[in-house]
C-alpha cells in the first residue's frame, strides 16, 4: 500500500476547512484528518463558535466509525489550541486520545496559543511537524491571522468596472456593468467576510441592502456604514432587521436615538478634520473580532481608505466594455511624479463569465 503523505493529509484538511468558510468567525477555519495505516479514519472541520473544533470533530468521527486512533497521524490546517475558550483545548483532546503524530500547516499566532499547542503535544511524547502547505493555509485564514498579528481585519475592496475603469455612468447609473456570474461571485466574497462596509454616499444614491442574496449562507455579515454627519435615513434598507453599525464623527443625540430605535449601534470615531478616523476604525473592528472586512463603496470613500493605508487588496471585476466619460473607481489626488504611484501585485487573475476578476494586493 502506498504511504499516505503529509501533503495529501494537509491538502484534504484544507478541503475540509473550505466547508466552514462562512460559519466559524471570529474563530479560524480549520480542517482535520486522522490517518492510520495509510487510510483516513476520521475527518472534521470547525463548527460555529461554541461548538466543536476540527480536531474534536475528527476524533468523534473516528470513534463513531469504530476506529482506534491510538498511534494515528493527525493532519490539521492550524496549530491545535492549548487554551480554554468557549471549548476545551484541542491539544489536550489529542493527547488523551493517544495519537502518535500531529502535522500542522501553520502555527497559530493567537497569543493564547502561539506555539504552546505544538509544545504541549511534543512534551506529551507526540511527534510534531509544522509547515506543510503554509501559503494555502494562510490564505484560508488571512483575516484571522491579520487580526491576531496586526490587531485589525484584512480589508478587501470590491469594485466592478468597465475595461476603461468606470464604475457608473456620469449620472450615477451602474446596473449592470458586470455579468450575473460576476455579481454572484461577488456575493460569495461577501459571504466569507465578517462585515461589509459602505459609505453614506452609496446609501443615499443606491439604497443597498448590503447583504448576501445570490448564494446560500447560514450567516449574514455585519453591516457597517461610515456616515460622518449622521445623514442616514432611518428607513434606509441597510438598516432593515437591525444590528447595523453606523460610524460617525459628529454627535446628533436626536438622530442617534432614532437609529437606536431601529436596532442600530452608533459609535463616534472623529479625526482632526471632522471625518471618521479610518485607521482607528480598523483597530476598533479588530477589537470587535472582525477578521475579514469587505468594502463596497463609492470612489470618494474608496480613495480615502486607500490614501490612509486601510486597504490590503482589491477585488476588481472588469467587464469587456467601455463607458467613456463616467465615474471612476477611486478618488485619489494627482501625482507629481510616477515614482509616487501606489504599487500592487496581481495575486490572482481569473475569468468569471465574460468578465475578468483580479485580486491585487498592495505592496
Amino acid at each position: 500500500m502506498e504511504n499516505f503523505s503529509d501533503l495529501q493529509g494537509i491538502r484534504r484538511a484544507l478541503e475540509l476547512a473550505s466547508n466552514c468558510m462562512f460559519t466559524t468567525a471570529p474563530n479560524p477555519r480549520v480542517g482535520c484528518v486522522i490517518v492510520k495505516e495509510n487510510r483516513i479514519i476520521g475527518e472534521g472541520y470547525t463548527q460555529p463558535p461554541g461548538q466543536a473544533h476540527a480536531e474534536v470533530q475528527a476524533l468523534n468521527d473516528a470513534a463513531s466509525r469504530g476506529f482506534d486512533v491510538r498511534g494515528a497521524t493527525v493532519y490539521v490546517t492550524l496549530e491545535p489550541c492549548s487554551h480554554y475558550g468557549r471549548t476545551p483545548p484541542c491539544a489536550d483532546a489529542l493527547i488523551r486520545a493517544g495519537v502518535g503524530r500531529v502535522v500542522a500547516a501553520i502555527g497559530d499566532p493567537n497569543p493564547l496559543v502561539a506555539g504552546q499547542g505544538l509544545s504541549k503535544l511534543a512534551q506529551a511524547g507526540i511527534e510534531v511537524t509544522c509547515g506543510v502547505m503554509e501559503e494555502e493555509a494562510r490564505e484560508m485564514n488571512i483575516g484571522f491571522l491579520s487580526r491576531m498579528q496586526r490587531g485589525k481585519p484584512w480589508v478587501r475592496m470590491k469594485v466592478a468596472a468597465s475595461l476603461d475603469g468606470k464604475t457608473a455612468l456620469h449620472d450615477g447609473r451602474s446596473q449592470w456593468i458586470t455579468s450575473p456570474e460576476a455579481r454572484n461571485d461577488g456575493h460569495w466574497w461577501r459571504a466569507r467576510a465578517c462585515a461589509i462596509l459602505t459609505g453614506i454616499g452609496t446609501v443615499k444614491e443606491d439604497d443597498p441592502q448590503l447583504n448576501v442574496r445570490a448564494i446560500d449562507t447560514p450567516r449574514q455579515p455585519q453591516r457597517i456604514v461610515i456616515d460622518s454627519r449622521l445623514e442616514i435615513s432611518p428607513d434606509a434598507r441597510v438598516l432593515e432587521g437591525g444590528g447595523t453599525w453606523v460610524v460617525a464623527a459628529r454627535p446628533d443625540p436626536e438622530k442617534e436615538a432614532q437609529l437606536r430605535d431601529r436596532g442600530v449601534e452608533v459609535f463616534m470615531l472623529p479625526n482632526a478634520h471632522g471625518k471618521v478616523d479610518l485607521p482607528a476604525l480598523m483597530l476598533e473592528l479588530g477589537k470587535r473580532q472582525i477578521n475579514e472586512l469587505h468594502v463596497e463603496a463609492g470612489a470618494k470613500l474608496n480613495g480615502s481608505l486607500i490614501r490612509e493605508g486601510c486597504v490590503d487588496e482589491l477585488l476588481v471585476y472588469l467587464a469587456p466594455s467601455l463607458l467613456g466619460e463616467a465615474r471612476g473607481m477611486f478618488e485619489l489626488p494627482a501625482l507629481d511624479a510616477l515614482e509616487e504611484k501606489r504599487l500592487l501585485k496581481f495575486h490572482e487573475v481569473r475569468q468569471i463569465g465574460p468578465d475578468l476578476r483580479i485580486l491585487a494586493r498592495f505592496i
